[in-house]
């Protein structure tokens, strides 16, 4: 049927930027930015998804994610693939 995409771009805040600074200094993950990008994944995942549905298609092959940074502190999460329809 054709290729289904879904997209979002998010923004952290200057308390979660504050605190991967400080986790910078000491290591480990940052939780924050962690969440941030599940939760990004699963926006771009349901756009997608919802795109296959208005095509009335059954199903969503070869996902792919793409992920970017658009400018400071903005980053991008695309996720796409082909929609096809079962005979």
């Amino acid at each position: 049927m054709g290729l289904v995409k879904g997209n979002v771009a998010q923004t952290k805040s200057i308390k979660k930027d504050l605190k991967a600074v400080r986790k910078n200094f000491v290591g480990g993950e940052i939780e924050d930015y962690t969440d941030l990008l599940k939760e990004s994944y699963d926006i771009a995942t349901e756009r997608m998804e919802q795109a296959a549905k208005d095509l009335s298609a059954d199903a969503i092959i070869a996902v792919r994610y793409s992920t970017s940074s658009i400018m400071d502190s903005v980053s991008e999460v695309m996720a796409y693939g082909t929609a096809v329809k079962f005979v």
